[in-house]
């Protein structure tokens, strides 16, 4: 535990309350973006991952709809500027590829070889390369509302980075039930 940054148990247990607490202090006041944000910021944070992706699956068609994410293509900046990458659930309702993997399965994985991992299906012309890749689903009672994908750690992930990432998702998942199912 702790990454090159002295991150300790007692560090990060605190810094997930913190994060609780401004997410709840943020729910009537702030845009999906601004949330969406500090999920990013302190996710990579916590993991020491050099990038992220956080999501939300839209309620009215099932779309995956990326709304804060690192610039890992030349396209990025597109998606920035419309103010979402939305990736389309397929019509056999599966998403498909290592990104979606954990909305398909509600799985939450890390894999240390993601060019091999038995889903993927390679990455976009000009993308970053990703050597290490971390995926949770984002849920409310057993229901997927969204995902946070983690890459790059300064050191390898273990079963600790999945264990934030999961316990960031269930803050995440929180809110997004709060401003995206309940209106």
């Amino acid at each position: 535990m702790g990454k090159n940054h002295n991150l300790t148990k007692e560090i990060i247990s605190r810094d997930l309350k913190n994060l609780n607490d401004k997410l709840f202090h943020m729910l009537n006041h702030s845009s999906l973006k601004e949330i969406s944000d500090l999920i990013l910021e302190e996710s990579t944070r916590l993991t020491c991952s050099k990038y992220c992706y956080v999501a939300f699956v839209d309620p009215k068609n099932g779309d995956s709809v990326g709304i804060s994410f690192s610039h890992l293509t030349t396209g990025c900046q597109y998606y920035a500027d419309l103010g979402e990458a939305r990736f389309k659930i397929r019509k056999d309702g599966t998403y498909g590829g290592l990104l979606g993997y954990s909305l398909d399965t509600g799985e939450s994985f890390f894999t240390h070889d993601p060019k091999n991992h038995p889903v993927a299906h390679g990455l976009p012309p000009g993308h970053e390369p990703i050597e290490q890749f971390l995926s949770v689903a984002v849920k409310h009672e057993g229901e997927i509302l969204g995902q946070i994908v983690l890459a790059n750690p300064e050191e390898k992930y273990g079963p600790e980075d999945l264990e934030i990432a999961e316990k960031i998702a269930n803050s995440y998942g929180l809110a997004l039930k709060e401003i995206i199912h309940q209106k």
